[in-house]
């Protein structure tokens, strides 16, 4: 049972590996060192069970008894298994946007530019904080470009000048997604869709095409069609005189 245990956690890292294009997060190595951990008590365990045995039989024959051994850290990997997928930290979204527009960037420092761009995608310079206060406070430091640890404290001193929570600034920086992935909104891009559909807004010919309820009017509105009745045009009171004498 053990065993078959610890090569399912083995399958699982490696779907999680394939998932991630081979790349070892946090969480990959959480598991790598439990399997290991679990691989060790494993073998001790066998260990353990061959030397009782063979103390047993040339002892006084008896059956051996089982070996104490300790139980691999299934229940681990298992709470691990059923974990989402690892959270992006503050510090990895800053090395990320050190790097946005700068290859030769190795991402320990950030420049005010980087700094702007990713707040504006977190959505955290708005009317409350503005690029003119991001530049104030940025330039405290006397620097083009600052550190983690520096980055901290700009955060904290915006914060308190602007009186606006430190943890909500560091929690939509953390969730805004990778570097230049804008999160469009749904609702305006629902609006849109249905300005563009809503036929009582058409002007000209693409008018004609549509009845007063918004339904096609088929080839009718696309081509002139002769009418062939006899009425002449624009005659109000078609097919009324046989209902009149």
């Amino acid at each position: 049972m053990r065993h078959q245990n610890y090569y399912l956690a083995i399958k699982f890292v490696g779907r999680r590996c394939e998932q991630t294009d081979g790349k070892i997060t946090g969480t990959h190595k959480k598991f790598i060192v439990l399997l290991f951990q679990t691989k060790i008590v494993i073998m001790q365990r066998s260990v353990l069970a061959h030397r009782s045995s063979m103390s047993g039989e040339t002892t006084n024959g008896s059956s051996p008894s089982p070996a104490p051994s300790a139980e691999p850290p299934v229940a681990e990997v298992a709470q691990l298994a059923l974990e989402d997928e690892p959270k992006i930290s503050l510090q990895d979204q800053f090395k990320a946007f050190s790097k946005f527009g700068d290859t030769k960037s190795d991402g320990k420092l950030i420049t005010l530019s980087q700094s702007d761009k990713w707040m504006k995608q977190a959505k955290v310079i708005d009317k409350k904080i503005t690029t003119t206060d991001t530049g104030i406070h940025f330039k405290k430091f006397k620097s083009l470009k600052i550190s983690y640890a520096d980055y901290n404290k700009f955060l904290e001193d915006l914060a308190k000048t602007r009186n606006v929570e430190l943890s909500e600034i560091k929690k939509k920086l953390a969730n805004c997604g990778a570097p230049g992935v804008a999160q469009v909104s749904a609702g305006k891009a629902a609006s849109a869709v249905e300005r563009l559909t809503d036929p009582s807004k058409y002007t000209g010919s693409h008018k004609e095409r549509f009845d007063a309820s918004g339904k096609g009017k088929g080839m009718a509105g696309r081509k002139d069609l002769v009418d062939a009745s006899g009425y002449v045009s624009g005659y109000q009171h078609k097919d009324t005189y046989d209902h009149a004498h």
